[in-house]
């Protein structure tokens, strides 16, 4: 049975509809202080972050409400990557970080992210206790007057996180010389990354950095990676970065123009790493990784695994083998030896010093030629729809369609974030993977 609130990455949905109210924030605040503080702290401190949406004037202060109310000090961080809540919670020593965002999704949609006093997210059954917490009875759960939380605005919270970027690279790195446009979707990174680009020299053509509210992931950011595409060719720029709307995960396109995803940012990772002697173990993939990545990985004779769809399942496997690489087609990349979820901030980072000393893009991040993949995803009321005979029958027989006339694969499975059903194809048949994908469809419609 899944979770009642939470989908892969945190809870998610539309403003002002189902979980996603002001009086659902104030319940998830008070259920989820209640459960850290029960780590027994000396101090019971919570952190919050978000990113551009309006909503999060609506939100935030119901969340801080909860909090307080249940007896957690608050520190409100305003706009900052993921990560940089990640990294923030662990360096403060706080019991929880809650992110306000709903990622890559539209404005009209929030949601928030829960870290635990080690930066990293919630396991399914720790988010199963808290949820037991937001439906039991408030008033156990609410504090002496006495012990009433108390509220403080940090200012300097994307200093601080820059600042922690920075230490993970020599002192003599620079950027000098490069010429880079960054998609920030108008969204959590917009301050952070240009100013850390521009900070170690390089000439940044910055897009998508003038948020208002409404504007956050459109048309714009990882989910729109033509618009760095155009704009490199355009300025003649050695490579474009493109984030989403809470920063924790980076499509890149090279000099030429051409999209980098995140299952080529991980191959080249992987084998620099190993060549470096830097690579613990090997790495961690999901389902929807390329099958050529695999392929290139066990060439260069480095494990690879799959988990499940969404970074926190990725971080998690990592952990489990002790493994320090891991990461999504859609550049959620996690780099174990830095952070403990996707910071697209430092995956740049962490290829642009690899790009130093003039080597291009283009030779550098197109490592394999991957298989073919087609993914569609479906629009619906019920994801549960997958669920039903008609739809398993479909499924089945676009498997069995696939496997007959050549290799290649389907994986159908439920949107954790959305209201959608995820179909992909994967093969060398185009005319293959578009049949199959429209039997599926049919049978969801």
């Amino acid at each position: 049975m899944g979770n009642k609130y939470f989908g892969t990455d945190g809870i998610r949905g539309t403003v002002n509809q189902g979980n996603i109210t002001g009086e659902k924030f104030f319940k998830f605040g008070l259920a989820a202080g209640t459960y850290f503080k029960n780590l027994k702290k000396s101090k019971q401190i919570a952190i919050i972050a978000k990113d551009t949406r309006l909503s999060g004037y609506t939100l935030e202060p119901a969340l801080v409400s909860g909090l307080v109310s249940g007896g957690m000090h608050v520190f409100t961080l305003g706009p900052l990557p993921t990560n940089g809540l990640a990294m923030l919670t662990k360096s403060m020593k706080a019991n929880m970080g809650i992110m306000i965002t709903a990622s890559h999704n539209p404005y009209y949609d929030n949601g928030l992210k829960l870290f635990g006093p080690d930066g990293m997210k919630l396991s399914d059954e720790i988010e199963k206790k808290i949820e037991k917490l937001i439906d039991a009875k408030n008033t156990k759960q609410l504090t002496n007057p006495k012990l009433l939380g108390r509220v403080k605005r940090l200012e300097d919270a994307n200093e601080k996180y820059m600042k922690i970027l920075r230490k993970n690279f020599p002192k003599n790195f620079t950027l000098r010389g490069t010429k880079i446009v960054l998609d920030c979707a108008n969204g959590a990174g917009y301050k952070a990354a240009p100013k850390l680009l521009k900070e170690l020299g390089a000439k940044v053509i910055s897009l998508g950095v003038k948020p208002n509210g409404l504007n956050i992931n459109e048309k714009c950011g990882s989910t729109y990676p033509s618009k760095i595409c155009s704009a490199v060719k355009k300025f003649r720029a050695d490579v474009g970065i493109s984030l989403d709307g809470d920063a924790d995960r980076i499509i890149m396109c090279d000099e030429k123009g051409k999209i980098i995803d995140g299952d080529q940012i991980i191959a080249m990772l992987a084998s620099r790493w190993k060549s470096k002697k830097l690579l613990r173990g090997g790495v961690i993939g999901t389902q929807m990784s390329n099958f050529m990545l695999e392929a290139y990985l066990k060439d260069k004779k480095i494990k690879f695994f799959r988990s499940k769809v969404g970074d926190r399942y990725v971080k998690e496997r990592m952990k489990k083998l002790n493994f320090n690489l891991g990461g999504e087609q859609s550049g959620h990349i996690i780099l174990g030896k830095f952070a403990t979820t996707g910071d697209g901030l430092m995956v740049a980072l962490e290829v642009l010093f690899s790009l130093r000393k003039g080597k291009r893009a283009s030779k550098l991040l197109n490592v394999f030629r991957p298989l073919p993949q087609i993914l569609e995803n479906v629009a619906v009321k019920d994801k549960n729809i997958i669920n039903r005979t008609k739809c398993k029958n479909a499924i089945k027989k676009a498997k069995r369609l696939m496997s007959h006339q050549g290799e290649g694969r389907i994986l159908v499975r439920k949107s954790g974030t959305e209201p959608k059903i995820r179909i992909m194809a994967e093969s060398n048949n185009k005319y293959l993977m578009v049949e199959c994908i429209k039997i599926i469809k049919r049978a969801i419609k």
